[in-house]
């Protein structure tokens, strides 16, 4: 099982510098491989990547003699990374989708990176070993035993990380369970993740928090912008191709909001890791919906707030940690009634707006919150997937006997949120690393 541990480093200044420079020279690459693609594609040609890398490697020292600074590795694997998105552009071609060409990555607007073979570096303790640069402090150490396939180093706001990959054996990537319960999932607006006892979790919601901290400094930048626009007698758009010059103050505010977009993103994270982790470790089962996000937040009322909690993240983290844990997840149809079907007697109501968030069932009587309704019926479907057929359901039921902890009961959701379990149990239960506390300023606690 492959999988990869992303660890903070800390580089002196030559070492930051040189990693400034490899990852442009892998940018460079990937630009000259995209614009020679292009150029062979439209000529009716359909170019690999590895020949595309030969006619590279014949010119790059005589033509790019500056390259001969940066480790191979760097102007490498870029061809292989285009081979990927070529051959899945051509998949998309003849499936008849939407298809856009290999783009260019454009400085200061993509992600700076570089990659590192696996017998190019070496990992002792919390430090590292580069081609180039030699040793380099990480501020933790490697969670994970196995053979190291590779290692990337990338590059956030003003922080420099590595992220190492490494095939664990079957036996120690599997990860131990502290319970047996089935639980129902419900994701939302108003409460982040509602689950089938009643308890509702809230998120951070980072974003709207940081809103107007957000605002100020993207309009500090803009302002900079239109003084070098004004300087370089440029009106309207940039002009491909022409440089503005960068004044100390802009390099500054630019880097600000770079620090306050990761801030954000380190606080949603922690909070999603966390969530997931807990959920994995307690259940055997967890019923979620398949929530077409990209569909959601094309109402600009619900975009900010669906975003903000991070809808998706939260599957894709579900799906991969529940192969560590042995969890089964159980994703419910796009269309299945989740909020509408009563919970205790399987009836159906024809309409349910958005703007109603309780209400009582015709047959039964039962009053219902929207919301905790819903995950107690995801929590039945997946009761009924794993084979467990103990409680009274409208939906179908198999013939093993349900576990514990499976009832049907409405709770009251606490009013300070729900419990959430540290991310250090994805490394197995050895205790904490250390990352919680370097790091306790982007933490998010809950009662």
């Amino acid at each position: 099982m492959e999988l990869a541990h992303k660890i903070q480093l800390r580089p002196t200044a030559p070492q930051e510098a040189y990693f400034r420079q490899a990852a442009g020279c892998a940018r460079f690459t990937r630009n000259w491989a995209v614009a020679h693609w292009t150029e062979d594609f439209e000529a009716g040609h359909a170019p690999t990547w590895s020949q595309l890398k030969k006619r590279f490697n014949a010119i790059k020292y005589e033509a790019f003699p500056w390259m001969k600074g940066v480790h191979r590795d760097a102007h490498a694997q870029p061809f292989a990374n285009l081979g990927k998105t070529a051959k899945q552009f051509f998949s998309d071609m003849l499936a008849g989708k939407n298809v856009h060409k290999p783009q260019f990555k454009k400085k200061g607007q993509c992600l700076d990176s570089f990659y590192v073979a696996n017998d190019k570096f070496v990992v002792k303790g919390a430090r590292i070993q580069l081609p180039k640069i030699g040793w380099v402090d990480m501020t933790e150490s490697l969670r994970f035993t196995g053979k190291i396939l590779s290692a990337t180093v990338s590059r956030t706001a003003d922080r420099w990380f590595v992220s190492i990959q490494v095939d664990v054996p079957k036996g120690a990537a599997k990860r131990k369970r502290i319970s047996h319960h089935v639980e129902g999932v419900d994701l939302g607006v108003k409460t982040a993740v509602v689950l089938s006892t009643g308890e509702g979790i809230d998120s951070p919601r980072p974003l709207k928090k940081a809103l107007r901290r957000f605002r100020i400094r993207q309009r500090r930048l803009s302002r900079k912008l239109e003084a070098a626009k004004r300087k370089a007698k440029i009106e309207g758009e940039i002009p491909k191709g022409a440089k503005l010059s960068v004044s100390n103050n802009r390099r500054q505010d630019a880097a600000a909001l770079a620090r306050l977009h990761a801030r954000i993103a380190n606080i949603r994270s922690d909070f999603t890791h966390k969530l997931t982790t807990r959920l994995v470790r307690k259940n055997q089962a967890i019923g979620i919906e398949d929530l077409c996000v990209q569909g959601m937040i094309k109402n600009h009322r619900l975009a900010l707030a669906l975003s903000d909690v991070g809808f998706g993240e939260i599957r894709r983290q579900l799906e991969y940690k529940s192969v560590l844990y042995g969890t089964t997840v159980v994703m419910a149809d796009r269309f299945f009634p989740s909020s509408k079907r009563c919970s205790c007697c399987g009836y159906i109501l024809p309409e349910l707006p958005l703007s109603i968030r309780e209400w009582n069932c015709p047959q039964c009587g039962t009053n219902h919150d929207r919301d905790v309704n819903a995950a107690q019926n995801l929590k039945r479907l997946a009761t009924c997937s794993i084979g467990f057929a103990n409680e009274p359901s409208a939906l179908p039921v198999a013939n093993q006997t349900a576990t514990s902890d499976t009832g049907a009961g409405v709770r009251a959701r606490p009013a300070n949120g729900g419990k959430v379990t540290p991310v250090r149990y994805e490394a197995g239960l050895q205790g904490a690393s250390g990352q919680e506390q370097n790091a306790a300023h982007f933490c998010v606690h809950f009662g």
